[in-house]
């Protein structure tokens, strides 16, 4: 976007105000001073959806997480933004290409060291504000249905490094600890999401690097330290227990989108089990720390036992659909499994998950962030 900065205008009522490289490449606009849009920047030899396109990018609009941007609108935030950076497109993905060539030391790109100059990612919508952390990007868990591939095989194209598998990657932000300390004093407080979307924290480099560790480390000597929401398929977590109990305001989420294991290893198979994921969750619960579940997507297995297996381990559960088959197509092509790619059946599950988990007595959630980390907010923001 050079020579623009962030909170310059690119024409008038059009205000540049961030760009993102840690869902893909996002740049983000303001319009009218109303209406926040986030483009998103993909290779065009993808073949990528988009509304306009440079001679070697594709662009493509959403807003705050849904696709209800104003076609009219997102057509002009496309086309504009396709002409600024279509005319020294060549440069910067020759520079993006000697940096890849710099960084991917081995020739595999398949676990880089990389040195990052941003971590904290400024997410949600506009009145309720929260960062994203990753210490990593990618990741090696590798559910097959996550969507996050969607937004990262992008940039690894751009970067020239090799379309491989999701779950076959990670890049490992090295120096995240201090890159954290740094961005707690200078930037405005928010609560922290250490963002499962990207990459799960706990997966197995953190054995080696841990990153995570180090991070919740730098969060709990902090003069003034942000609730904390971390969200985990891995009983690693457990590793941090004592940890997580010193920084104030701590969350402990799991994914868990079955109680059949027998299913979870058929689309999470490097994932840890269905009971360990609850019995980790009791032992947090024990421990006096705030506890969440996320159910995403609705896979086979008896909502109703799954409600009552929740409501022993936590007070709120977060419910969300399948968001495409990414890479599970074989997965859910499985006779066994094939009717649960069906959006029909998807949100019959999800209601009647939802209702057993009311009857119990669970809060369910539709946003961001549980709804005692979002009262804190409205109250000290």
């Amino acid at each position: 976007m050079q020579p623009l900065a962030p909170g310059d205008e690119l024409e008038p009522g059009l205000r540049f105000t961030n760009a993102s490289t840690e869902l893909g490449l996002r740049l983000t606009f303001l319009v009218d001073e109303r209406d926040e849009v986030h483009v998103e920047v993909g290779p065009i030899e993808l073949g990528l959806r988009h509304a306009a396109r440079s001679e070697r990018l594709s662009f493509a609009y959403r807003d705050g997480g849904a696709d209800h941007v104003d076609q009219k609108v997102g057509l002009r935030v496309c086309q504009t933004v396709a002409r600024h950076v279509g005319a020294r497109e060549a440069e910067v993905l020759e520079r993006l290409s000697e940096h890849t060539e710099a960084t991917d030391t081995q020739g595999t790109a398949r676990i880089r060291e990389i040195h990052s100059t941003r971590l904290l990612e400024l997410a949600g919508l506009p009145n309720e504000r929260f960062y994203t952390l990753s210490p990593y990007l990618g990741c090696l868990i590798g559910c097959r249905f996550c969507y996050a591939q969607s937004r990262l095989d992008p940039m690894r194209a751009l970067l020239r490094l090799p379309q491989v598998p999701w779950g076959s990657y990670v890049d490992v932000r090295v120096n995240a600890p201090a890159l954290l300390e740094r961005e707690l004093r200078e930037l405005p407080r928010h609560v922290i999401k250490f963002c499962p979307i990207v990459s799960d924290p706990y997966q197995a480099v953190e054995k080696r690097f841990e990153l995570t560790r180090q991070c919740l480390q730098v969060i709990a000597r902090a003069e003034d330290p942000p609730p904390t929401l971390i969200m985990t398929r891995s009983t690693l977590i457990l590793r941090d227990l004592e940890l997580l109990r010193e920084v104030p305001h701590a969350w402990v989420g799991a994914s868990i989108p079955t109680l059949d294991d027998e299913v979870r290893k058929h689309f999470e198979p490097r994932a840890a089990s269905v009971p360990e994921r609850l019995d980790m969750l009791r032992q947090f619960k024990r421990a006096g720390v705030q506890r969440c579940v996320v159910v995403q997507p609705m896979l086979p297995g008896d909502p109703i036992a799954l409600a009552s297996a929740l409501a022993d381990v936590v007070e709120s559960v977060s419910i969300g659909v399948l968001r495409g088959e990414m890479g599970a197509k074989q997965d859910f092509a499985d006779p066994r499994f094939s009717h649960a790619r069906g959006e029909d059946w998807q949100r019959h599950k999800a209601f009647a998950l939802r209702d057993a988990l009311e009857e119990r007595g669970v809060n369910v959630w539709v946003s961001e962030l549980p709804p005692a980390i979002s009262s804190w907010k409205s109250v000290t923001g």
